[in-house]
């Protein structure tokens, strides 16, 4: 029996037949970010080295990256932006040239027709007011101007916001209970009643100093000269203005319409609309329904805006410092006093008008009720 042959133990060497082991490859830096390896069929390959410095340069979104925020909407001044506004009032202003244009021209055009000269002569403008009717404008009428002017100015402006506001910024309730009303409503009540004592104060003096001629017809003879009046007016070729005196008939029929039609109006239909009408006068709301006191209310609104700018205009283009003396110094002469007043008087308006807010009206309002912001 052969022997077994001894075991070797140091290692043994590679077989030529194995493949050698692999070097181990140094490790590559990843790439940052994918490239695309996918190309049209029919387009040519384009080698990295080529690569666009515009792509190099914008980095690959990441998740943290917030979307972009919309672009805000313009401010909107009610129905419409201030650009949009801005356009609709140059459209009426031209409009309103446009329009003045043609009047005037067809003015001229009717003054030029058969018997038109004559009646111009036959009615200048105004007529003769009965020897009782005293010239001049008396203090009460100056100061009755003014708080006129103001308080109808406020009436205005609170009852277009009443009209427009969405979300009242406070509110009133009354004292002694009753329904709560914004804060707006609250200050145009308040405006309707001193306006309602100054006019019945304007009509008691007006009647009782015989003033009343000067703005009420006393002959028949007033239709054809306010025609006349009309027809000067709309031609630029206007009528002598001699207001310390006389008003032309026009003026008169105006400031008539103002007093004793348009104003109680506005009072009838203001009322109705408000807190102190009956609810439960059944037949008295089958006659007269708040549907036309709405309906009225506010083209009376119109017709006083309407009026105050012509006023405006008119007392300006037809001699303004002897006009303001009439009105603010009960004076004929030609200064600047009844300019300054005038002045005067506009200035404390518009400071009324600014601060007609919740913040100066709350303290105000606490005098008659409760204020809230709900």
């Amino acid at each position: 029996m052969a022997p077994e042959p001894a075991l070797d133990e140091s290692p043994a060497a590679p077989s030529a037949a194995a493949p050698p082991a692999p070097a181990p490859s140094k490790p590559t830096a990843e790439p940052a970010a994918p490239v695309p390896t996918t190309v049209a069929a029919n387009a040519a390959p384009v080698p990295p080295a080529k690569e666009s410095a515009s792509a190099k340069a914008q980095p690959a979104p990441t998740a943290k990256e917030k979307p972009a925020a919309p672009k805000p909407e313009p401010r909107r001044y009610g129905s419409r932006t201030l650009a949009g506004w801005i356009r609709r009032v140059a459209l009426i202003a031209v409009g309103a040239v446009v329009a003045a244009g043609i009047l005037i021209l067809a003015a001229r055009g009717v003054t030029t027709l058969p018997g038109v000269p004559e009646f111009l002569r036959r009615y200048p403008g105004a007529y003769e007011l009965p020897d009782s009717a005293q010239a001049g404008f008396p203090w009460w009428a100056q100061w009755q101007h003014f708080l006129n002017f103001f308080l109808m100015v406020l009436i205005i402006r609170s009852g277009y916001q009443v009209r427009t506001q969405q979300k009242p910024t406070a509110y009133w309730t009354p004292a002694r209970g009753g329904k709560k009303i914004s804060i707006t409503l609250w200050l145009h009540q308040s405006l309707d009643i001193l306006w309602l004592a100054n006019g019945l104060i304007f009509a008691v003096l007006l009647f009782a100093s015989g003033h009343w001629l000067r703005i009420v017809p006393t002959s028949w003879e007033v239709f054809p000269n306010a025609a006349s009046a009309l027809l000067q007016y709309l031609t630029l070729d206007w009528p002598v203005e001699d207001g310390w005196v006389n008003y032309n008939s026009l003026q008169q029929l105006m400031y008539f319409v103002v007093v004793f039609i348009a104003a109680p109006l506005a009072v009838v239909t203001g009322v109705r609309m408000s807190e102190l009408w009956p609810k439960n006068a059944t037949t008295l709301n089958r006659v007269y329904p708040v549907e036309v006191a709405r309906a009225l209310h506010f083209p009376t609104m119109l017709f006083f805006v309407l009026f105050i700018l012509v006023h405006v205009f008119l007392v300006f283009a037809t001699g303004a410092l002897r006009n303001l003396n009439h009105m603010f110094a009960g004076s004929d002469e030609v200064n600047w006093v009844g300019f300054w007043l005038f002045a005067a008087g506009l200035a404390v308006t518009a400071g009324a008008w600014f601060a007609a807010r919740p913040l100066v009206l709350a303290p105000l309002a606490r005098l008659s009720g409760k204020v809230s912001s709900r």
